[in-house]
Order: C-alpha cells, then sequence, then structure tokens
C-alpha cells in the first residue's frame, strides 16, 4: 500500500488544485507586468525581494514551525509562538528600515532604498499570520490554504498591481502587490483558524520550542544564501537590467517547482510526522514521490527547456529575449530542486532536523567561490553556477534522506533510467517540431508544434508498454487518477499482491 495515506493524498489533492490556480493567475499576472514594467524595474523590486526573503527568515526564526512538529498541540504552545513570532517581527521590520540606505548602497541602487522600507512591513505580516498557516497545514486544511493562496495573490497582484503597472506607477506597483498579498493572507489565515492572541513569553516547555526554532532558524539562513546567493552577486557585480533578466528567468523556472513543492512538501511533512515511527512506510512514500519526478517531471522540464526561447518570445517579448538561455538551463536543474524540497521533510520527521543546514553548509561556500567567479561574466554563467549549486543541495540532502530511510540509491535507478528514456523522446519531438516550422519564424507556433510533437512519442511508448511507468510511479499515478488502475494492470505494471490493497486503500 502506498506510504501517502487518505489524509495525505486529499491533502496534496487541495494543493494541487489550488497549485494550478495560483500558476496560472501568476502566470499571467506576471507576463503582464514583465511586458509592461521591462527588465530594469524588476530588477530593482528583485534587490528589495532579495533582502526581505533574508529578513522573513529572521522574523519567523520557526517558532510557528515547531506548530507543526508536535505530536501533541497545547493552547500554550500557540501563544507561545504567536508572541515571540511578533516580538520578532517587530524588530525585524525597524530594523530592515533603518538599513535600506546602506542596502542599497552596497546594491549600488539608489531607487531600492524605497522599495525596501516599504517591504520591511511585509516581515511584520509575515510574521503574524504565520501560526494560523501552521496550524492549518498541521490539519491537513490544504483546501483552506490553496483558497487563501490563490484569493491572496489575485487580491495582490490582479487587483492591485497590474492596474498600477498599467498606470505608469512602477516598481511601486510591485511593492503594494506584495504587501496587499500579506495582509490577505495574515486576515484570512487568521479568520479560518483563529488562536490565542494573549502574550505568553515562557512556559514549560518553552526550552523544545526554543530548540526547534533556533534549528529552523539556521536551516533558513543557509537555504537563503544557497537561494539568493547568485541574485546578490550579479546585483552587485552587473546591473539592475542584468538582475531583472535574470530574476525573471529564474522565478519562471521554479515557479513550477515552487508550485509544486507548496502542494506536496507541507502534506508530505504534517502527514510524514505522523509516521515518524513507520519508517518503512515513510520510506515507500518517499521513494515513490521521487519516482514520480524523475519518470514523469524530467521529460517535462527536459522539454520545456528546449522550449525555452519561443516561451520567452510569446511571453515576455523581444526585451526579454536574452533570459531564454538562462531559462533553459535552469529548466534542466529544476528536478534537482524537487529532490531537495521533498528529501528535508524526511529528514525533519526522522530526527535528522541538522542535517538540512549541516550538510549545506560547506556548499555556501562552493557557491561564493563559483559566483564570484564567474557572475561578474554575465548572466549565462551565473545561471550554470546555480543549476550547479541546486544539483549539489540535491545530492547531499537526497543522500542523507535514504540513508535515513535504510534506502540506497540503486532503488531509484530503474526509475531514473525510465525517465532518461522518455526524456529523449521528448527532446526529439521538441527537435522535430520546431524544425518543421522553423521557416516561419512564429515563435507561437513554434511552442504549439514543438510542445505537442514532444507529447507524441512518450505517449505512444506509455499506451504500448504502460511497464515504462514502472512500480512505484504507476502506484503514485493511481492514488490520484484511480481510473488509470485498470489500463496498468493490464500492462503488469503493478504486481498483483498490491493490486487489492491498493484498491482497498483508493
Amino acid at each position: 500500500m502506498s506510504g501517502l495515506g487518505r489524509p495525505g493524498v486529499t491533502a496534496v489533492k487541495w494543493s494541487a488544485v489550488s497549485t494550478a490556480a495560483r500558476f496560472g493567475l501568476q502566470l499571467v499576472a506576471q507576463v503582464v507586468l514583465a511586458r509592461t514594467l521591462g527588465p530594469e524595474i524588476f530588477g530593482v523590486f528583485a534587490i528589495g525581494m532579495v533582502v526581505l526573503t533574508f529578513a522573513t527568515f529572521v522574523s519567523g526564526f520557526g517558532f510557528s514551525w515547531s506548530l507543526l512538529q508536535r505530536t501533541t498541540l497545547t493552547d500554550e504552545d500557540v501563544r507561545f509562538a504567536w508572541t515571540w513570532q511578533l516580538v520578532v517581527g517587530i524588530a525585524t521590520m525597524v530594523a530592515l528600515y533603518f538599513l535600506a540606505p546602506l542596502l542599497s548602497i552596497y546594491f549600488r541602487e539608489p531607487r531600492a532604498q524605497s522599495v525596501i522600507e516599504w517591504l520591511s512591513l511585509a516581515c511584520l505580516l509575515g510574521a503574524a499570520a504565520a501560526p494560523a498557516t501552521y496550524l492549518l497545514q498541521r490539519d491537513l486544511n490544504f483546501r483552506a490554504v490553496g483558497l487563501i493562496q490563490v484569493g491572496s495573490y489575485a487580491a495582490g497582484y490582479v487587483a492591485v498591481g497590474v492596474p498600477m503597472a498599467l498606470l505608469g506607477q512602477g516598481e511601486a506597483s510591485l511593492v503594494a502587490a506584495w504587501l496587499v498579498q500579506a495582509v490577505v493572507v495574515f486576515i484570512a489565515s487568521y479568520a479560518l483558524k483563529p488562536h490565542a492572541l494573549r502574550p505568553l513569553f515562557w512556559y514549560a516547555d518553552a526550552k523544545s520550542a526554543v530548540g526547534t526554532g533556533r534549528t529552523v532558524f539556521f536551516t533558513n539562513i543557509v537555504n537563503w544564501m544557497l537561494n539568493n546567493l547568485d541574485r546578490v552577486l550579479i546585483g552587485r557585480l552587473l546591473n539592475a537590467q542584468a538582475l531583472g533578466l535574470y530574476n525573471v528567468a529564474y522565478n519562471l523556472a521554479t515557479m513550477p517547482n515552487t508550485l509544486l513543492l507548496g502542494a506536496l512538501q507541507p502534506a508530505f511533512l504534517a502527514a510524514g510526522a505522523r509516521l515518524q515511527t513507520d519508517l518503512p512506510r515513510l520510506g515507500r512514500a518517499y521513494l515513490q514521490m521521487l519516482a514520480t519526478i524523475v519518470v514523469l517531471g524530467l521529460p517535462a522540464f527536459a522539454t520545456m527547456a528546449f522550449l525555452a526561447p519561443d516561451i520567452v518570445r510569446v511571453l515576455y517579448g523581444p526585451a526579454w529575449s536574452d533570459a531564454a538561455w538562462v531559462l533553459g538551463v535552469l529548466f534542466l536543474c529544476m528536478p534537482a530542486y524537487v529532490v531537495w524540497g521533498l528529501s528535508t521533510p524526511v529528514l525533519w520527521n526522522t530526527g535528522r532536523k541538522h542535517y538540512e543546514f549541516m550538510l549545506q553548509l560547506p556548499l555556501i561556500a562552493v557557491g561564493v567561490f563559483g559566483f564570484y567567479l564567474f557572475a561578474g561574466q554575465g548572466i549565462h554563467m551565473a545561471a550554470i553556477v546555480a543549476g550547479s549549486l541546486l544539483v549539489l543541495r540535491a545530492a547531499v540532502t537526497g543522500t542523507a534522506a535514504f540513508r535515513a530511510l535504510n534506502l540506497g540509491w540503486t532503488a531509484l535507478l530503474p526509475d531514473a533510467l525510465r525517465g532518461l528514456l522518455l526524456c529523449a523522446a521528448c527532446i526529439l519531438g521538441v527537435m522535430a517540431g520546431q524544425h518543421a516550422v522553423a521557416r516561419f519564424d512564429l515563435p507561437l507556433l513554434s511552442l504549439m508544434v514543438g510542445g505537442l510533437s514532444a507529447a507524441v512519442l512518450p505517449v505512444l511508448l506509455l499506451a504500448l508498454r504502460p511497464q515504462l511507468l514502472g512500480q512505484e510511479t504507476s502506484e503514485m499515478v493511481i492514488r490520484f487518477v484511480p481510473a488509470l488502475a485498470k489500463f496498468l494492470r493490464r500492462g503488469n505494471v503493478l504486481r498483483n499482491d498490491l493490486a487489492k490493497p491498493l484498491e482497498q486503500a483508493l
């Protein structure tokens, strides 16, 4: 039987629905904003966002994360987390506001000062919303979490950001969109999951909560450095224009992954917290997720990598053409991003919560050396370093997760070979489709024909030989699309001894 139980599957399904809705909204809004504002303004805002994400990690500290990890929860746990989230959030907001002039000098971009000053408010808003958000995740109420994500993004970017950009408000439109989104998240989260607001600065179990918070804090700092070294150094060594091009490409490449992990990671973490004493079942769920990523995700991202020039031309226009090569490189490395994101809950749920930042700490030095050495040569080299860093992170965290679950990488090898075969079929299809319509020089036509051609051969292969999916991927697919069970069983993908338990689980 699949390691991910019915509540976890339901949570992931709701997350997937909200993820798809948010992806659509985000894509449309970002395309309109990018075409309206241009790379330079996006670069100025990107500087503010790099600073804000660091400040958000500091203001979060991890107090609310402990609410998700505890096997039992009391009112005191919630009050303590809320109190200190608010205290640290206020302190971080004030510090960021007064550091804004110095940060704008570091990035050699005076326009970034006002952006950072306004975005400092988001530190307080995010910290205040965290307890309710994590309590909803703890309940596996991803229906509510998803609705909040979609509604807040629509309120911030669609209702406020896009109209302001069209009225010529520049980077202020992006700042306003982010703040409105944060306000809506705070109000809606608390409305759906109200909790005690009476301050509590210490209690009997506070030491445990602080210990978890401290680990989350250091882990977040390490992850921030690894995720943002590229933008910090591009903003410093190049200019806002280059940073804008790189940042849009990076955001577009990671958008499917960010939303996918937003759907899978919290559900896996919350469900995994209930399987901490059942390592075989936790390991089975982990292996099935990774198998699905390499068999289905790798071909999808390879297809998008080869379609990157057409995607950029269609979505953003000629002003953003330099971002296409960056986008292609990053798309190829995105499966590693998902492997990293799904490995970290395993470490936390197997008593290895310190491993995430300890194992990745040496990679910061590798990243700093790589970016300082190559980022000054342009955004293409920066993309290669960033992609390589993602692969290294996936390798170290994935290896630790496999060891924690008493698994070996060889368990994933057959699925990796299946994924590479389907990947090759997709690439051949894309190249054939693009070549067939190249003489017309129509990006939209090339994108459509290339994308459709990429699907023809893999679909034909799977129709004739459903065994290519492999057992682990097939079982995961059936968990979410039960209608495919008969087809996969006809292809002898599922072992007979697993067919009946799977049907009972569904």
